[in-house]
């Protein structure tokens, strides 16, 4: 007899089936008892009135992994409106160690450290799993949205020989008796590779060695990177992170419905035209001073309540950076060349993505860096490359944790991320 999920019950009424899971919780009465099995599709009810069943229930502690094999009966208060009557338990390994929190309660009780602690099984929780489930289908609809646009997916280099931005913090390694480092992001080869596909995104992990202790930091994530050819300015871009971003939310939808409904989220809309304030205009809608070089966290708060009181929108654009807070690969705008052709969105209130148009001519690239002091020879392998015929492009990055973590409402990126890194956290 074949193994079937508790989501595929429903059409069994009658019938004998057997399905196999973790005891997530046992419910002993007088006359009877209830056994609730834990598959990847959700949660079956077993009733039990055979003696013998009984004590065999009553040994196996929960997270046991067992098969039970039995008659599936209707009833509309059960899991899914099914249940299991007449059932043979067997379990197939050693009764289990209970983690030190219950995880068949409603929410997890046990402090964040704990659960991290003891990650393996926290996540077993069904609100823990609903939100890697929902970062699952996030990645699925970003692949696909860009798919249907003609973008090819690429895998690139997470050592490196240099740093991507100069003056960050990198985590550096021995590479056979030379240095390296670890990737903070793939910019560079992104960049490069407009040059053979036109238009490039990756899904991959960047590590930041910055010493961030914040809800909002990991020096280790998961970047959603995009890169395009043939850009008129950095707005082409922002209208493919638009159509990304709708893509990624229906995806969402569709394929983790139940995931959302678990966690009773409403999962928000994109405008057809998110709306879009430049740097100076930000400043003052966020009562920053005027010679503010950069958002701090309660400006960008300030500037989502704005957004979705004006608006009405969970999304807002701001571009027009200053050159001074961007990249040396950032395109400045023609018009306020003080000012880049880039931009951040903010997502209710936090920044999501950072993006813009980049440099395509080699001679700007030698201006850059000299404009900032640096040398050429880190960069020589990527700054040639410009040499050789390169469009004018531009790109983002979407941090995937950060995205879960606005999307659930979880007070802490680590509340959504499987195995965490951080400035104090290297295991499990």
């Amino acid at each position: 007899m074949q193994r079937i999920l508790s989501s595929q019950l429903s059409p069994h009424v009658g019938e004998s089936v057997r399905i196999a899971g973790w005891v997530h919780r046992r419910r002993l009465l007088k006359s009877v008892a209830f056994l609730i099995v834990r598959d990847a599709a959700g949660l079956t009810q077993v009733v039990v009135t055979d003696p013998a069943v009984r004590a065999a229930v009553e040994s196996l502690p929960e997270e046991t992994v067992v098969e039970v094999t039995g008659t599936v009966v209707a009833n509309a208060t059960a899991p899914a409106g099914v249940e299991l009557a007449e059932p043979t338990v067997r379990p197939l390994g050693p009764p289990a160690v209970p983690p030190p929190f219950d995880l068949y309660r409603p929410a997890l009780t046990a402090t964040l450290p704990t659960q991290l602690d003891h990650a393996p099984t926290a996540l077993r929780h069904p609100t823990r799993s609903a939100a890697l489930r929902i970062s699952a289908a996030a990645v699925a609809g970003f692949r696909a949205s860009l798919d249907d646009r003609g973008f090819v997916e690429i895998h690139t280099p997470k050592v490196v020989a240099a740093s991507t931005e100069s003056g960050a913090n990198v985590f550096a390694l021995d590479w056979f008796g030379r240095p390296a480092y670890l990737a903070q992001s793939p910019q560079f080869y992104k960049q490069l590779m407009v040059g053979v596909f036109e238009r490039v995104y990756e899904v991959g992990p960047v590590f930041r060695a910055e010493p961030h202790d914040t809800v909002r930091h990991l020096a280790q994530y998961t970047s959603l990177d995009v890169e395009l050819g043939f850009v008129a300015d950095h707005r082409d871009v922002m209208a493919v992170l638009r159509e990304t971003l709708a893509g990624m939310l229906a995806e969402v939808a569709a394929r983790a419905g139940a995931a959302v409904a678990t966690l009773g989220l409403t999962l928000p809309e994109v405008p057809a035209e998110i709306p879009a304030v430049h740097f100076t205009e930000a400043l003052k809608i966020a009562g920053a001073p005027a010679d503010e070089p950069d958002l701090a966290p309660a400006h960008e708060r300030a500037l989502g309540e704005w957004a979705l009181r004006e608006h009405g929108s969970d999304f807002l654009f701001v571009t027009g950076y200053p050159m001074a807070k961007r990249p040396f690969y950032t395109h400045p705008d023609p018009a306020r060349p003080a000012h880049s052709n880039g931009f951040d969105l903010l997502f209710r209130g936090m920044e999501l993505v950072t993006g813009g148009q980049r440099l395509h001519r080699y001679e700007d690239y030698l201006a850059a860096l000299a404009a900032r002091g640096e040398p050429v020879e880190p960069y020589a392998g990527y700054v040639d490359a410009f040499r050789h015929g390169m469009p004018p492009h531009g790109g983002f990055a979407i941090g995937l944790e950060r995205f879960v973590a606005r999307l659930t409402g979880a007070a802490n990126v680590r509340e959504v991320t499987a195995f965490p890194r951080d400035l104090h956290r290297l295991t499990p």
